[in-house]
């Protein structure tokens, strides 16, 4: 019987298979574990789509995450071995020099057809300072070792080399094992990992409390959080979803500005700074005396203030005594009202787009709606829950994915992929496909066909990287198109084209149709299978949409056309081959 530690040690690799299983991923999927666990993914499946290369000729690129919104790059070589080793092999680690060579200095006509968007768009990315952190890992389920780590190194002073002229992007490299994978994992389940009790001294606080928290307002010496951050790290920050996300010499940067308000003006920086709120389990405030009160902490996370308490703890030199920093501390035994605490004081901080339209009455009654259905959900615009991704519903649709889809589906697959805030945020863009003609059966129906798509492009992926199977040349060239960046998306327009072709009817709108019924999204997916067969195909005739292997706006309406002419005279010799696809389609609004 294994010993306590030894089950403990073992726990993130449960919640990786959940993880694994319920996305159909790859063995390269234990990349995507990683970043979700480090940064957290709103939509996993479409970054599964988006950024698990596949196997094949994939130039020793598995995984490339690209996040523009938080200014966040991660490139990772991936093992997930049956095998049981001491350590990872080293070899795999340094073929992260390969696989940066590849994305970042290759000629672009060069790099396989597949990769070609992704990596066009990375140097996109860099080129316009639209990436602050860039991480080179090597994710594995085996443990950590000196010698792979060095070549982490190696490869990250190599993306450096590549980088020199682009001084706003700092470059992390990381081994990223068991040990690792571990504390990241029970980071997200534990609140606070720092326990231990802390002393201080400050001029005075004011307590509040209520039946369901108790809190205490005060200024901490700068030299205190400094020296907490020098001994905990990012452990300091177990129930802050983000991290401490490092600091870059950049006047845009907001790190680098805290680091120079507290070193120019330490005795201003408690009237510039909103300051932090963290966790903890108990404290103790003494009474007031002429040096101050004592103040005495059991245990601590940092859940709002992760930058300014990383910026102060990475100061070189020890900060001024004139430097305080406002904080609220804050102790509660209620479970349900500390995630409220973390998730609320996280959100804050960064909002996004679909924030925006949250609340408004198209949303509320979207809401409202999938609530009366079932096996789907939808958040319209609102974020909460745990970190735990597989508390996460594979039946719940992300409010940005189902806009991008929407989009798609009522005519620009180009916009769908590349303005996926602008669509919630510009009132033309959004009013265009959230609408009172917009209900939850329509959502449902248009967002089944991008599941249903995604569904076909894992599949194929996963099936690739197998070594005892093999792709027919068919399947070949479905993955590849499928691989496409913005393939899913030209795919479903072209698909909303041909809707009246194949159901042998005029449509008014595209915004009437739905699914008979109340069928879940599982349900919904499957009815499009029969359409995927017959389009897929027929991809060929969509190339012309492309440039650099991205979905563009050139080209992209001959190309529709052209599908849509192949299409018809193939429909034309087989009238009734969607039949059955009919009688599950309903074309008329339906009432509210």
């Amino acid at each position: 019987m294994p010993k306590p530690e030894q089950q403990a040690s073992e726990s993130w690799k449960a919640a990786f298979r959940q993880f694994s299983d319920h996305l159909e991923l790859s063995a390269d999927g234990i990349g995507l574990f990683a970043i979700d666990q480090r940064f957290g993914i709103e939509d996993v499946r479409t970054a599964a789509a988006d950024s698990i290369t596949g196997g094949g000729d994939d130039k020793k690129l598995d995984v490339i995450y690209l996040d523009t919104d938080r200014g966040l790059l991660v490139v990772a070589q991936c093992l997930d071995t049956p095998v049981v080793r001491v350590a990872a092999p080293a070899n795999k680690a340094s073929d992260l020099n390969t696989a940066l060579a590849w994305l970042l200095s290759s000629e672009i006509d060069d790099v396989p057809e597949e990769l070609r968007g992704r990596v066009s768009e990375v140097r996109d990315a860099i080129q316009s300072d639209r990436i602050r952190d860039f991480h080179v890992w090597y994710v594995h389920n085996v443990p950590e070792s000196a010698n792979a780590q060095k070549e982490v190194n190696n490869a990250a002073k190599t993306a450096a080399k590549l980088l020199e002229n682009r001084g706003g992007v700092q470059i992390f490299g990381a081994e990223i094992g068991t040990e690792t994978l571990e504390r990241w994992y029970l980071g997200s389940k534990r609140t606070i990992k720092v326990t231990e009790k802390l002393k201080l001294r400050v001029s005075d606080a004011i307590e509040t409390s209520s039946d369901r928290w108790d809190s205490v307002t005060t200024l901490v010496p700068g030299t205190w959080l400094r020296s907490l951050f020098s001994m905990h790290k990012e452990d300091l920050f177990s129930a802050n979803v983000r991290d401490y996300l490092g600091s870059r010499r950049s006047i845009d940067n907001i790190n680098n500005g805290i680091k120079i308000t507290a070193i120019d003006e330490p005795a201003d920086f408690a009237v510039y700074n909103n300051g932090l709120t963290a966790l903890v389990l108990d404290y103790d405030l003494g009474p007031r005396t002429r040096s101050g009160r004592s103040l005495e902490i059991t245990g601590i996370s940092v859940v709002n203030g992760a930058q300014t308490t990383g910026s102060i703890g990475s100061l070189e030199d020890e900060p001024s005594a004139d430097l305080l920093v406002p904080v609220r501390f804050v102790k509660s035994g209620d479970e349900a009202l500390l995630e409220s605490i973390v998730r609320f004081n996280n959100l804050q901080n960064k909002v996004q787009a679909a924030d925006f339209r949250s609340g408004d009455e198209i949303q509320n009654r979207l809401r409202s709606e999938f609530e009366g259905m079932s096996g789907v959900s939808y958040d319209g615009g609102r974020r909460g829950g745990g970190s735990d991704v597989i508390k996460r519903s594979r039946a719940t649709l992300p409010s940005h994915t189902v806009g991008q889809v929407l989009t798609a589906f009522h005519g620009d697959p180009v916009a769908a992929y590349d303005k996926k805030a602008e669509i919630w945020i510009d009132d033309a863009m959004y009013s265009r496909v959230f609408s009172e003609r917009t209900t939850a059966a329509h959502v449902l129906f248009a967002y089944s066909l991008y599941d249903a798509l995604t569904t076909r492009l894992l599949t194929l992926r996963a099936k690739s990287a197998k070594a005892e199977t093999e792709l027919s040349s068919a399947e070949e060239k479905e993955l590849t198109f499928l691989s496409l960046k913005g393939a899913p998306y030209l795919l479903i327009e072209a698909v909303a084209r041909s809707l009246e072709t194949m159901l042998g009817k005029t449509l008014p709108s595209r915004f009437a149709l739905s699914f008979r019924g109340t069928p879940t999204l599982a349900d919904a997916a499957a009815y499009w299978n029969i359409v995927i067969e017959a389009v897929l195909p027929l991809s060929d005739q969509l190339r012309g949409a492309f440039s650099r292997g991205r979905v563009s706006k050139d080209g992209k309406d001959d190309a529709l056309s052209a599908f849509e002419g192949l299409f018809g005279a193939l429909q034309s010799l087989k009238p009734d081959g969607f039949t059955e696809f009919s009688k599950v389609v309903v074309t008329t609004a339906r009432s509210r």
